[in-house]
């Protein structure tokens, strides 16, 4: 499609002018989804590297988290462990929001909506205190768990982001910024022709009169 130009286009100045509005606001736009594009791509790099680091941390909290309930089911024992889990309360509902980053709508969890119990549910006297450590373990990863969950979102969202401003570039610098130049330059050759064609003609009419004069003398 490039060096194509707009049919409907017609070769007048009025034209020349509105096409090269034109082309100087497809440029324009052009420039900004470009550095709309280049910021996003930065974004969506900066967040992968925090997901990649945030993940490291949660399989090493897991890891930790295991090894403390492993011990606790070795002193307690399994059914122990096992009746022990059913008293940890819900958490209630998990609300999700959007915040608009560039255009990019950025899922947001609220955290703070969030029924986290840190105090030991356990009695003392019945139970020991390494069931206790194992709650606060994996209570701990949960909001962690719920920054992963933000930033999976926001790297999805930032990548389908970064394909819709790469094809409207794509559209500006492959096809209508090159019909504009193609059209602006077929008008201005249209119009240069015809400058041209009224200079030889006056030239023409000045001669044939010039002629005429002298014949008349």
């Amino acid at each position: 499609m490039k060096g194509q130009i707009i049919e409907t286009a017609k070769p007048t100045r009025m034209e020349l002018l509105n096409i090269r509005n034109r082309l100087e606001l497809a440029e324009k736009g052009h420039k900004l989804l470009e550095d709309k594009r280049d910021a996003l791509v930065e974004k969506f790099f900066d967040a992968v590297r925090n997901r990649d680091a945030l993940k490291n941390e949660i399989d090493r909290m897991f890891t930790e988290a295991f090894d403390v309930l492993t011990e606790a089911q070795m002193i307690a024992g399994i059914d122990q462990v096992r009746s022990s889990s059913y008293l940890v309360e819900d958490i209630g509902d998990i609300y999700i929001e959007t915040e608009n980053i560039m255009g990019v709508k950025i899922p947001k969890i609220e955290k703070d909506k969030i029924k986290m119990k840190t105090k030991p549910f356990y009695s003392i006297s019945s139970t020991y205190a390494r069931l206790d450590d194992t709650k606060k373990r994996f209570s701990e990863i949960l909001p962690k768990l719920m920054d992963l969950a933000e930033i999976d979102g926001s790297i999805q969202a930032l990548a389908d982001e970064i394909e819709k401003t790469k094809r409207r570039v794509n559209v500006l610098e492959d096809i209508l910024i090159p019909r504009l130049e193609s059209t602006k330059k077929y008008i201005e050759m249209q119009l240069e022709e015809r400058e041209r064609e009224d200079f030889f003609r006056r030239k023409r009419i000045k001669a044939i009169m010039e002629r005429r004069e002298n014949v008349s003398r």
